[in-house]
This record gives C-alpha cells, sequence and structure tokens, in this order.
C-alpha cells in the first residue's frame, strides 16, 4: 500500500478472536539484546501458526497511518539474530502516547493490517505509547511491553536490570580498563563523559566495576541546579587527593546527565541546545567533559601544579554491541513469555523476569502519572550498592579536613595553604558532594 493511501473507516470493535498476527516493534535508542527479544517473539508466534510483523523504524511510520513500512517474519530471517547487535527492524524515538492524532493513526494502521496483539520492545517513551494504543483500541489490540534500556532508569521490579544494560557495562568497562592504563602509563588523566539519562546508573556502574578513581552521578548532587563549580570541586579533589598518595594519574567519570541539572543561565550553550523529541535536552551536544577541564586545570595551574587532562565521551559505542550470552539468554526468555502472554489473552503489560520465572507489571502501573512517561528509577544513594561504590573511590571528604596531618599532605598537592585547602573544600556535606 503506498504511504500517501487513504484507509476505511475502523470497524466496528467486537470480541477478539483467537490471535493470528503479531506486531513487532521497537522504540527508543539501540540496546544490546533487542534483536535477541524480536527472533524469540518471531519464532513464538511462528510455531502455533502466527504470522509475526515486524514493523519498520518503530512508530513512525504506523504514527503517520501508514502500513507498507513492514514485513512478514521468518525463521529463517532471525534464527542467528538473537547474538548480533543493532536492531534490524530499525528504531525511532516517535511517541504517540501525547499526541491524539499519531495515537488515532498508529491505531487505526494497526487494525488495517489486522493485529491482534503488539510486542513493543522500548524506553520509558514506549511505556506511555504501548498503555496509549491497548486503550486506544479499546482492547481489540492486546499489547505487552518489553523493558529495554543501556540506562537501567525503568522502574521494573529491583534488583532487575533493563535489557541493554550489562552490555554496555561491558563495553564500557573495557574502554576505561584502557583509559585507565593509558593513563598510569602517559602521567595523565582522563575525564571520560559516560551515555545515560536522566539517572547515573550506567556511569555507576562502569566506574564501579572498573574502579575508575572517582565517579560523579546527578543523584548524589544536591537538589535544584548543578552548578559547573560543584563538580570541578570533586575532580579537583579527586587529582589533589591521587597527588597526595603519589600518583599522578587516573580516570573520572562524569553522567552525561549532570547536564540535565545546570542552570542555563550559568551554561550558555543550554538557551539554544537542540532537544529530542521527547523535549529533552540532547545532552551529547553539551561539551561536559571540556567544560570541567578547562576549569579544573585553570584552578590548578593558577597554582602552578601541572597536570595533564584529556577529555573523552564514552556513549554510542555501546548501544549495538553484540549482547553478552547472558543477556541474549535474558532477551530470548523475554521475547518467549510476551508472545506466549498473548496467545494466551492476556495484555497490558511488562515483562520482566524474576528467579527464572516471568513477572508481568501492569503497564498502567508503569506510567509515572506526573510525566506520563514510564516510572524512573534514580540511583539509591543509600543503598549498600552505591555506598561500596563510593567507598572505593578516591575524593577529598570532610574526614580528610578534620586531620591536621591529611590537611598538610592535600595543601602540599595541591599548592594550597592547609587553611586555603580547608576553605576551598568547606562545602563537604561528610560523605558525598560539595554543599553551597
Amino acid at each position: 500500500m503506498s504511504r500517501r493511501s487513504t484507509m476505511p473507516p475502523a470497524p466496528a470493535l467486537g470480541p477478539r478472536a483467537t490471535m493470528r498476527r503479531v506486531g513487532i516493534v521497537v522504540g527508543g535508542g539501540p540496546a544490546p539484546g533487542t534483536n535477541a527479544v524480536i527472533a524469540a517473539a518471531a519464532i513464538e508466534a511462528i510455531k502455533p501458526g502466527c504470522t509475526p510483523i515486524g514493523f519498520h523504524d518503530g512508530l513512525q511510520w504506523l504514527a503517520q497511518r501508514y502500513t507498507d513500512e513492514q514485513h512478514e517474519m521468518t525463521i529463517e530471517e532471525v534464527s542467528r539474530a538473537h547474538l548480533t547487535g543493532g536492531v534490524l527492524l530499525g528504531t525511532s524515538r516517535t511517541d504517540v502516547g501525547g499526541d491524539p492524532e499519531r495515537l488515532r493513526n498508529t491505531v487505526d494502521a494497526l487494525r488495517k493490517l489486522a493485529i491482534d496483539g503488539l510486542v513493543a520492545i522500548g524506553g520509558d517513551d514506549m511505556v506511555r505509547s504501548a498503555l496509549a494504543i491497548e486503550r486506544e483500541s479499546r482492547g481489540r489490540i492486546e499489547v505487552v511491553m518489553v523493558p529495554k534500556s543501556i540506562d537501567n532508569d525503568l522502574a521494573v521490579p529491583a534488583p532487575v536490570t533493563t535489557l541493554g544494560h550489562e552490555t554496555a557495562r561491558h563495553v564500557g568497562v573495557q574502554l576505561v580498563k584502557h583509559l585507565m592504563e593509558d593513563a598510569r602509563t602517559t602521567g595523565r588523566w582522563y575525564l571520560a563523559v559516560t551515555m545515560g539519562r536522566p539517572t547515573g546508573h550506567l556511569t555507576l556502574a562502569i566506574g564501579k566495576a572498573a574502579a575508575a578513581t572517582c565517579t560523579v552521578i546527578p543523584e548524589e548532587l544536591p537538589p535544584g541546579p548543578v552548578r559547573l563549580a560543584d563538580i570541578a570541586d570533586i575532580v579537583e579533589g579527586a587529582i589533589i587527593k591521587r597527588r597526595a598518595l603519589g600518583k599522578k594519574h587516573g580516570v573520572v567519570l562524569l553522567s552525561e546527565a549532570l547536564v540535565e541539572r545546570f542552570d542555563p543561565a550559568e551554561v550558555e550553550e543550554l538557551q539554544d541546545v537542540d532537544r529530542d523529541a521527547q523535549g529533552n535536552i540532547r545532552v551529547t551536544e553539551i561539551d561536559l567533559g571540556r567544560k570541567v577541564l578547562n576549569e579544573v586545570s585553570l584552578r590548578l595551574e593558577k597554582r602552578g601544579v601541572k597536570v595533564s587532562i584529556v577529555n573523552k565521551t564514552i556513549g554510542y559505542e555501546l548501544r549495538c554491541a553484540t549482547p553478552l550470552p547472558m543477556e541474549a539468554e535474558y532477551a530470548r526468555d523475554l521475547g518467549f513469555a510476551a508472545v506466549r502472554h498473548l496467545a494466551s489473552g492476556g495484555g497490558g503489560v511488562m515483562v520482566t523476569t524474576q528467579a527464572g520465572a516471568p513477572r508481568f507489571v501492569p503497564l498502567a502501573d508503569a506510567v509515572d502519572p506526573a510525566t506520563g512517561r514510564g516510572r524512573q528509577r534514580a540511583v539509591d544513594v543509600t543503598s549498600e550498592h552505591y555506598q561500596v561504590a563510593r567507598a572505593y573511590m578516591v575524593r577529598i571528604e570532610a574526614a580528610d579536613l578534620a586531620s591536621p596531618e591529611q590537611v598538610a599532605r592535600l595543601a602540599a598537592a595541591g599548592g594550597l595553604t592547609p587553611d586555603d585547602l580547608r576553605r576551598h573544600f568547606a562545602g563537604l556535606d561528610g560523605s558525598l558532594s560539595p554543599r553551597r
């Protein structure tokens, strides 16, 4: 059917017959393991005689009422896809949950194609779209969502991680290990800005596993706007403390989500920066690493402390990596469970697994009533998971300032007098971050 063609009004709704056609659609950014979900869902649909329909480029074309950007999937097509990276169907960030016209177009297109059930793979924006599609169809199209996000920020039942996170962490750790070795070899510092917003899960997970010198995530900073100086204080403190320990190198990881907490009045670029389809700042356009590097370097240079600092970004190379075997297995479990649930007449849920068994969370419970998007979970800085990571970081803390001997060592390493050092880092709250 041509994309320009019009469609007749949808027929009156009646009870849904036995599932015959299952749609598979992916939204949001790529995440390792997505192809394994697609493959498992397609195979499990074909086995009882259903037809799996793979939709191209997420909800982009359906939202315009186009019905030709799809194809019938085969076992041959997906049989070895579970160990591949990327998204074989393509993806987009099209969200139809907040746009009535797009939503009607999507449901009309799905019904025109006689879709009985839909496996929706995505993140917080897909939660809203999935719930909206099922409600708009008045139950004629049952929807099961598979949560995927390298950011690990969807509020799935603890301690389950979202699909893609473990592989992204693994790849990130390998990159940070290389940076750490280069830092040791060359005697320099690296500031690596790590993908993941609006939470710091991925940054913390990479830093903890790689034993990076220090990580900085938004959850550990005070509420309200964040200043560049707050982040620079932590980084400068890590460099000074390492120098006091006789080490002139290290790696600091900064969460890109920190940019979303910046006051636009302080960071001029935020006034005109582009935003994505959901209205989020395109944080990759703000050179956080360079800004922190310049601030810290200037401070140290003024005091005669010579430090070589390089900023790097760890981002897109994480998203389309080949999934780890455990994550490919997890993804296949999710795709299998999603189609089985649809075949049994179920829908309106997000599927996860716990203790090796599927667990279904009502989509309505997964939506944040304040934003309309998927509920998100932040890093719990009171948890043992965070506290263990924090204990192995190198940062100046209140305990350091309570010891005259330690203050003297730190002051000498930072080109400061003991009194100046105490004043400079007096904003520490005792364990977490600078407070003003």
